[in-house]
């Protein structure tokens, strides 16, 4: 039996349009995209060309420090255009798809029968690579290094998520697989995190790695909270860690001899009419997702990811590399309130008691909410005693650690743990900071400082 990890700090903050479990299928999209925006410290360099045919798993770019770290096409077609901003900064690299799609061959291995270098060698060349992240920094991992171990979060607890257990079904095999893989990678554990209760079978049969048992509100699915938990990292130490739903990618890779990035993304959030899972390829057109779904007639906010920690996407961008989860909020910026807010209300979330709706926890159970995206307020420089805590819940003085990433004090954030957090594990900081602090942004600078202090 399997002990259950208890987390009792956090909050769970329940919103309207959580995805219906029904799915429906993008068909052929008239351009596809790869944005470098979404690989964090990625130095690209471009490694084709307009009007070069491309197939799926055919490398777009490479990271220009690690030229063996790859970036494929998820689709066949025609590069027709590679989009430059300011000092020619890389902003796209867009793809016409053909009508059907061609696959580019790798063989078809068993991962178990092969050396960690070859599985290393085979994760690079079909671009899988830069799924793989590493603590500290958070950033994709090193390929020429080898970690403690490998940890995956087999649940998001984050709002709105996507319900993993009905995305897994039928692809018990793939998941195997791609585990497998993992398994070659690390000399340590593979530790895999399950919800309590747990409701996926494919979940609960995957083989050779450690299983731990997690319940609590969010942020217990995060995968920073369950390392904490497990084996806190400490500094000159090396983890890698991957979404389980990526992992998907690599069983698919091994299995099927090519590279399917499909997955299904939940398409949530209040203004979304039909919230669903709709199957599609990162990379796909954000207008494609939502044809015809969202309230049009009101300002939106298109976020790649969940409410907390996602990233703003404008309404003629494209799906993350990253996101199993869009999401659709009202901006607000046409809501005109009297007194503003002063005003009493009962249908506004609030973690304090400036509001009645606290009182919903108690008078109306399962309450959900439909908030927009102003701050109502502006950033103070002050740093509340007891505000973070209280939904923090890792090892770690978070309101020390983000007074430390402020001032950049580099010897105090190494003391207070910064080289085992993520911007993601500050998420419901900055929700409930009353000094409307961009804590995630503090805390990503920080690291991208120390990460430069430190040569790695």
């Amino acid at each position: 039996m399997v002990p259950v990890q208890t987390i009792k700090k956090g909050l769970d903050i329940k919103l309207k349009g959580k995805a219906a479990l029904e799915t429906t299928t993008v068909g052929c999209v008239e351009r596809w995209s790869m944005t470098p925006a979404d690989y964090h410290g990625l130095i690209p360099k471009v490694v084709v060309k307009e009007g070069d045919a491309v197939k799926a798993g055919s490398p777009l770019m490479v990271d220009k420090q690690r030229p063996d770290i790859q970036f494929v096409s998820a689709v066949s077609g025609t590069v027709t255009a590679v989009v430059r901003g300011d000092k020619r900064a890389l902003l796209n690299i867009v793809v016409k798809p053909d009508l059907r799609t061609d696959y580019l061959s790798f063989p078809k291995e068993n991962p178990l029968d092969l050396s960690p270098e070859t599985v290393k060698a085979r994760l690079c060349e079909a671009g899988l690579w830069p799924y793989i992240k590493q603590r500290p920094y958070d950033v994709i991992a090193n390929p020429e290094t080898t970690p403690r171990a490998i940890f995956v979060s087999g649940f998001d607890t984050a709002p709105l998520a996507p319900e993993y257990a009905y995305i897994l079904k039928g692809q018990g095999a793939d998941l195997q697989t791609g585990f497998n893989a993992l398994t070659k990678l690390t000399p340590g554990l593979v530790f895999l995190s399950l919800p309590d209760p747990c409701d996926a079978a494919e979940l609960k049969g995957v083989q050779g790695v450690e299983f731990c048992t997690f319940k609590g509100p969010h942020p217990a699915g995060l995968v920073g909270v369950q390392i904490n938990h497990i084996a806190p990292l400490n500094k000159g130490e090396l983890v890698w860690t991957i979404d389980l739903l990526d992992v998907l990618f690599i069983g698919r890779l091994f299995n099927q001899g090519r590279v399917d990035l499909t997955r299904q993304v939940a398409v949530t959030g209040p203004e979304v009419v039909k919230p669903a899972y709709v199957r599609c390829l990162p990379g796909t057109p954000i207008s494609t997702l939502v044809d015809g779904n969202v309230h049009k007639e009101i300002p939106l906010r298109y976020i790649n990811g969940n409410p907390l920690s996602g990233s703003r996407v404008s309404a003629d961008g494209f799906l993350g590399a990253y996101a199993t989860q869009l999401t659709v909020l009202h901006e607000g910026t046409d809501t005109h309130e009297m007194l503003g807010w002063v005003m009493p209300r009962f249908n506004l979330f609030s973690t304090s008691r400036t509001y009645f709706t606290w009182l919903t926890k108690w008078l109306v159970p399962g309450k959900v909410f439909e908030p927009d995206t102003r701050v109502l307020g502006g950033e103070r420089t002050l740093i509340m005693s007891g505000e973070y805590d209280r939904v923090f819940p890792m090892d770690i003085l978070p309101e020390h650690l983000v007074r430390a990433c402020v001032t950049n004090d580099l010897e105090r954030m190494e003391q207070l743990g910064l080289y085992e957090v993520a911007p993601e594990d500050f998420a419901l900081c900055e929700f409930v900071c009353t000094s409307k602090i961009e804590v995630q942004r503090v805390i990503r600078e920080a690291l991208d400082l120390l990460k430069k202090e430190n040569g790695d």
